[in-house]
């Protein structure tokens, strides 16, 4: 289906507007009711409506008080969304949004139905997690969207697949941003669904002949396996982690950072990026954060994308943290929009198959009958890999340097609890605090 509105969900600092408006396709309405993104949504998208509190959409949507957009965008929380509570409503305001989601799309099909135009098109995001949730929050959600009487049980969540439900076609595929050209290791599972003539799985996933071999681990002989039928691509890549900028000697620890969290501003040296050095780098033998600058470049956004009037720093991490990688959404909606072409037909052997849905449940490289494999890895064979020291800022304010006091209680803990550090960082902390700490 051609694709030229969308509303957003849970819009935050708005990646979907981001990536969707260069594309032509136009935001009818946005959902946010956190203080700080109301006020850069207000500030940076000032013509498009914020309808607030999302539970009342469906509403909205049913009194034609709102445009019923093509596409919908999405991340609520999934967790608490529970088995017991899938049929009668549950008490948890987590939950309650995830179900509150699916009354949404409901309501846009219900009116595009009679206006006799199909469903529409739903995308939503989510951390990993997700797909272990013990309430199996990911088997309801799923059931929900795909108009099923019963949530779908299975022993364990594989990270992609395929249903073909009652009423929706749904894929979900777990991918990671360090191979969207981002340095950050930042895993989540994205979901894409639409009506029975709408097929998700050609987007999310791809068909190929090659299993892709990590590139970021190094590679060992190992035993003959069900893809040695198929090519296999294996690079091994290494990264200067060293890098001069304008006259400052850059040093990373790592060439890609852990996942970048929301409460990177208030609480970056309690954790194990704090030992592994992930999210710090070392400016002139100095070590410091990032800044919020640098952090915007870490999720692809320009750099003072979230620099709008009246703001703090901890209001910018924290809004960055919960957004989306860009280029991953980039990648989606480029096959979604753009590559009409793309065709993929899923033949191997459904996993569960009754008269209400079949459910393919895949691993990285599945073996797709005589038509080669289906690539459901978070590796996408079109891969881009980065740097850390490539998104340094060499005019980072004094503020987010680590103060020598600082870098001697982070050598401290380590001691105390006996934890691994990194050797790079270890010795530049040592460095940066000697006069506060002696290591016998």
């Amino acid at each position: 289906m051609k694709i030229n509105t969308f509303g957003s969900l849970c819009s935050g600092i708005e990646a979907a507007s981001f990536v969707l408006e260069p594309m032509n396709i136009k935001p009818l309405w946005l959902s946010e009711i956190a203080d700080f993104q109301s006020r850069f949504l207000a500030t940076k998208f000032p013509n498009v409506p914020n309808l607030g509190d999302m539970n009342d959409i469906p509403q909205m949507i049913e009194d034609e008080k709102v445009e019923i957009p093509d596409l919908l965008c999405g991340g609520t929380p999934c967790q608490a969304f529970s088995l017991a509570g899938w049929r009668n409503g549950i008490n948890d305001d987590r939950g309650q949004l995830t179900l509150k989601y699916i009354d949404i799309i409901d309501a846009i099909d219900k009116k595009r139905l009679k206006k006799g135009v199909g469903r529409g098109v739903f995308f939503w995001e989510n951390v990993e997690g997700a797909l272990t949730d013990k309430t199996n929050a990911f088997g309801c959600f799923l059931a929900g969207l795909a108009g099923l009487e019963e949530p779908i049980n299975v022993k364990k969540w594989a990270s992609a697949g395929v249903l073909y439900g009652k009423e929706r076609n749904i894929a979900w595929r777990v991918m990671d941003a360090k191979y969207f050209g981002l340095p950050q290791q930042r895993k989540r599972i994205y979901v894409l669904g639409g009506g029975k003539d709408f097929h998700p799985e050609a987007v999310l996933l791809e068909k190929g002949e090659k299993a892709i071999v990590d590139p970021f681990k190094p590679q060992v002989s190992r035993q003959p396996s069900l893809f040695d039928s198929f090519e296999e691509e294996s690079p091994n890549v290494s990264f200067e982690l060293i890098k001069d900028i304008d006259g400052h000697n850059i040093e990373a620890f790592r060439s890609y950072s852990d996942c970048l969290y929301a409460a990177y501003g208030t609480k970056w040296n309690g954790n194990a990026a704090a030992f592994n050095g992930s999210l710090f780098l070392s400016q002139n033998g100095r070590l410091r954060r990032l800044s919020p600058l640098e952090c915007e470049r870490l999720m692809g956004f320009p750099d003072n994308y979230t620099l709008i009037d009246k703001c703090r720093d901890t209001q910018r991490y924290q809004a960055v943290g919960n957004s989306w990688a860009v280029p991953v959404i980039n990648w989606i909606a480029q096959r979604l929009v753009v590559n009409e072409d793309l065709t993929l037909e899923v033949k191997c052997s459904p996993t569960i198959q009754n008269d209400q849905y079949k459910l393919y449940l895949l691993g990285d490289f599945t073996p797709n009958g005589n038509e080669g494999i289906i690539n459901a890895s978070k590796i996408p064979y079109d891969y881009k890999l980065s740097n850390m020291v490539d998104i340094a800022d060499t005019n980072t304010p004094e503020k987010f340097y680590i103060t020598v006091k600082g870098c001697a209680g982070i050598l401290r803990r380590k001691y105390e609890h006996n934890a691994g550090m990194n050797d790079r960082l270890e010795i530049v902390l040592n460095n940066c605090s000697k006069e506060f700490i002696t290591i016998s």
